[in-house]
């Protein structure tokens, strides 16, 4: 079985800061990690390869050159290859544009059965790539994945909600977006990132997917963001040190004066 996961390497939100004068993120400096959502993705595709080895996992993101720490990472865990996706014409692309180019490496790589995707990117929240990439491709998609299970060609999944979960069967290929539900992501182990040093990653750009500059990019993404900015703190909070029964009396009490409960 061949499967995909596409990954996006995101700046660590803990540390992001917003420019006051021009309202874009300021990512110098940042260190950037794979996006929390995605690595459940790959934990969700290494453990099909751990029932069945034959599976064979090729990881794939769009992203600037340094996004190749990212992808050795996902091989350190246990990937088979990785693809970067790479090229100035593609900068400033919005979640249209983006699952635009990674429909089309997916029909290049070819005969791909099964494709994974994080719910959502934490720097963007928009929840949009994975499901447009599966309207690109024509095929079925299931979000919000916490659970899965593969017989022949149908793949049987939890889908979950806020209070409770679907069952769903959907015939492959198709597109999952993967929650905490499919599991802790694994560490890499020192054999694993010997190997992915060793590997080549190849990089593509729009012309090696046949796409025409016009429709990636700025030029290619019909979203428009009005502004960025970040929440002005009204006043600061409060934290008692200790849990004890003094403490919670306390909370309590504060909490009801405010009508808060």
């Amino acid at each position: 079985m061949k499967v995909v996961v596409l990954i996006k390497q995101v700046p660590n939100t803990n540390e992001v800061k917003i420019d006051p004068k021009t309202g874009t993120l300021m990512r110098d400096g940042v260190e950037s990690i794979i996006n929390p959502d995605d690595k459940f993705a790959l934990e969700g595709a290494l453990r099909l390869k751990d029932k069945d080895p034959s599976v064979h996992i090729t990881v794939i993101t769009m992203s600037l050159p340094q996004a190749e720490v990212a992808l050795r990472e996902a091989l350190a865990m246990g990937c088979d290859e990785a693809i970067l996706v790479t090229d100035r014409a593609a900068g400033g692309s919005d979640t249209w544009a983006t699952s635009l180019v990674l429909a089309a490496a997916i029909r290049k790589l070819g005969n791909v059965d099964l494709i994974f995707a994080g719910r959502q990117a934490i720097d963007g929240d928009t929840a949009q790539v994975g499901p447009q990439t599966a309207e690109k491709l024509d095929i079925p998609q299931v979000t919000y994945v916490s659970q899965l299970d593969i017989k022949g060609d149908t793949v049987r999944v939890h889908r979950q909600l806020e209070d409770g979960y679907h069952v769903i069967e959907v015939k492959m290929p198709c597109v999952l977006t993967a929650i905490s539900g499919l599991g802790a992501p694994r560490y890499p182990r020192f054999p694993g990132i010997f190997e992915a040093h060793q590997k080549t990653i190849p990089w593509w750009n729009i012309a090696d997917l046949g796409l025409d500059p016009e429709t990636v990019g700025i030029k290619g993404s019909p979203t428009n963001v009005h502004k960025s900015f970040t929440p002005k703190v009204e006043r600061a909070g409060e934290v008692f040190p200790e849990a004890t029964k003094e403490s919670v009396g306390e909370l309590i009490s504060r909490l009801r004066s405010r009508h808060l409960i």
